[in-house]
């Protein structure tokens, strides 16, 4: 049965769409069977696995008012995971699930079946505690929390946990934190290197070993409608996340390999 994992922070720009596709790349080589699904209106998930948004349909827009199936709208992607689309439909859903019965729990329901088929999905939430990211939490099992390490984002870390316990108390009680990414490591920074060293104090084995360097690789794949793993196999971006799907396989195995941050210098 497939662990459902969303990826989510309430600050943009933090590589929470970058996480989605190229974790959910990373994780297809590593033999696992992937669902990817794009929350996000903006669709960037979605052309960054080669899909083009404006001919995708139906979408995971259609899932939720109610208007097509998982399976109509799934699609497979050439880097060997499957994509629930979305474009700029995705925000009428907003105004058309207020007036819906149940309307928190459509996405958990829509993927009640598909469980079985694949090891990992993964919702690319939008920057935004709206309904669309409520869905999101209420089918995840847990959620993984990419940022990077600077002042704000601290802040911006204590809003998310108070929210995540406002889901679980009200919405999903299983609803838990699975890990925190630093992304947009720069490794030269005092100021990286302070807050990198709170949230390991803070939140001990819930941050993930594996560091997400700051990489040029990173930012131009999208632009190809590729993960960086196809697009530069041979990137610190790519090694990375490479690195991060080995160890979410090894936490989900129940291994605990010591060492050091990898995937940038700790």
């Amino acid at each position: 049965m497939a662990k459902i994992l969303a990826v989510t922070n309430q600050k943009g720009g933090v590589g929470k769409t970058t996480t989605a596709v190229n974790l959910s790349a990373c994780l297809a080589i590593l033999g696992q069977r992937v669902l990817m699904i794009d929350l996000d209106p903006q669709g960037n998930a979605t052309t960054g696995c080669g899909v083009v948004k404006r001919v995708a349909l139906p979408t995971v827009y259609q899932i939720l008012i109610g208007r097509s199936t998982f399976s109509e709208a799934r699609i497979r992607t050439d880097f060997g995971f499957d994509i629930l689309p979305a474009n700029r439909e995705l925000a009428g859903a907003e105004v058309e699930l207020i007036e819906m019965d149940a309307r928190e729990y459509r996405l958990r329901d829509a993927l009640s079946l598909a469980r079985d088929e694949y090891d990992f999905i993964l919702m690319d939430c939008p920057p935004a505690l709206n309904m669309l990211t409520v869905n999101g939490l209420v089918a995840a099992e847990s959620v993984m929390i990419p940022m990077q390490c600077e002042y704000y984002a601290l802040e911006g870390l204590t809003d998310l946990v108070a929210t995540l316990k406002k889901v679980r108390a009200n919405l999903n009680s299983r609803l838990e934190i699975e890990g925190l990414l630093r992304t947009l490591f720069d490794p030269r920074s005092t100021l990286t290197q302070q807050v990198s060293g709170e949230l390991v104090d803070h939140f001990g084995s819930k941050v993930y070993r594996t560091i997400i360097p700051r990489n040029v690789r990173l930012a131009e794949a999208p632009s190809y409608g590729k993960p960086v793993i196809a697009f530069d196999r041979a990137s610190k971006g790519a090694q990375a996340y490479m690195a991060l799907a080995q160890e979410m396989l090894d936490r989900r195995a129940g291994l605990v390999r010591p060492g050091v941050a990898q995937g940038a210098e700790a």
